[in-house]
């Protein structure tokens, strides 16, 4: 039988940071009472306190950096097709001279 992946919200999981980090509460303690993996609520503490503003972006939103990542590697790929049909364009019009 196939287990079916948990999704959390944002707001799930900052309040489930909170009680850990303003609770007064163990992480093992809080991962239990919620039902989640301890190593999945570390990992979220861990990404809420390396860039608040940007943690869990969520389904189909990315963080900025990756955003501009994704953006240039389109636009790499583009600038390399067009620089494959100008190199076979030169050959085409350099073999029809000769």
């Amino acid at each position: 039988m196939e287990k079916r992946r948990r999704r959390y919200n944002r707001e799930f999981k900052r309040e489930a940071v909170k009680l850990v980090t303003e609770g007064g509460n163990g992480l093992a303690a809080v991962a239990r009472d919620l039902g989640i993996h301890g190593n999945t609520l570390s990992r979220w503490k861990k990404e809420l306190a390396v860039d608040p503003r940007h943690a869990f972006p969520g389904t189909g939103r990315m963080k900025p950096e990756a955003a501009e990542l994704a953006r240039l590697r389109r636009e790499n790929k583009r600038l390399r097709m067009e620089n494959d049909i100008l190199k076979k364009t030169v050959g085409y019009f350099a073999k029809d001279e000769s």
